[in-house]
């Protein structure tokens, strides 16, 4: 993991193509902006697992015992 220290208004490019930045710091939480093309997805981490969850369960109901599809 890559741990870097940014003030307000600072950003990181990554890839070229995604700028996140610290948009304000208010005690204990971090509000960023993100910036990143159309076609990436982002999600904020809970969201991404309930989003693979569901995936997991939706792969799962559509194949039988042996693994084949229904």
């Amino acid at each position: 993991m890559l741990v870097l220290s940014r003030k307000k208004n600072e950003c990181i490019v990554i890839n070229n193509d995604i700028t996140v930045t610290v948009v304000e710091i208010r005690g204990d939480k971090v509000r960023l902006g993100i910036v990143a093309p159309k076609d990436v997805p982002v999600h904020r981490q809970e969201i991404f697992d309930a989003i693979h969850e569901r995936e997991k369960q939706l792969g799962e109901k559509s194949t039988d015992t042996q693994g084949q599809p229904v």
